[in-house]
């Protein structure tokens, strides 16, 4: 029984020391681009981003892993660069954003990391819970580090890149409209791309 206990404190202090070596990061919103890319017509795309956003996260350098990830999106900022199209976005049609109910289930997106495995050269795979509309689906990102350095002000950062690729209609963003050739206006698989630059807190 003794040797179990011991066995038991040995694996805490080890988990222990492993989480203090993962340094949190606060995400930077002015040197972070939260962007994404659909098929417009099925011939070009349309690229928008979230202005509006948070998040963080805690790396740990020595073993190149993400130990946390949570980010948060608020759609009322969603910019595609064109005005009636963001507010079409923002209608029932897509994500239904209610401002007058902060509990609106398409005000914001959310996302949290469940698990990160690492690879060669500072890339790894993210698998987390992504939240649109009140729905919850498994994704996978592929990330890679950017690198880390302090800036004039003694500040540590870290950048990294993740890319993903959703269905949009597994969120409950299921408008579309049939063109004249057979086609859809809308495509249904949404390119995910977020360069993100945190600061250690």
């Amino acid at each position: 029984m003794k040797q179990w206990i011991v066995v038991a404190v040995a694996l805490q202090l080890l988990l222990g020391s492993e989480a203090v070596l993962a340094k949190t990061y606060k995400v930077d919103k002015e040197h972070t681009n939260v962007g994404f890319a659909v098929k417009h017509l099925m011939i070009s795309k349309v690229r928008g981003r979230f202005n509006d956003f948070e998040g963080e996260f805690s790396f740990d350098e020595k073993s190149k892993t993400f130990t946390t990830v949570k980010a948060t999106f608020d759609v009322n900022s969603i910019d595609t660069n064109e005005k009636d199209r963001d507010k079409h976005l923002k209608s029932p049609d897509f994500f239904g954003v209610d401002p007058k109910n902060p509990k609106a289930p398409g005000n914001k997106i959310l996302f949290e990391m469940l698990t990160y495995s690492p690879l060669k050269g500072g890339s790894g795979k993210a698998t987390g819970n992504l939240t649109i509309k009140g729905i919850t689906k498994k994704i996978e990102l592929e990330v890679e580090e950017g690198g880390f350095a302090k800036d004039p002000w003694g500040n540590e950062r870290a950048a990294f890149t993740a890319r993903g690729k959703i269905n949009r209609k597994d969120f409950g963003l299921n408008w579309n409209k049939v063109i004249e050739t057979g086609g859809i206006m809308v495509g249904e698989e949404i390119e995910l791309l977020i360069e993100a630059q945190g600061i250690a807190i």
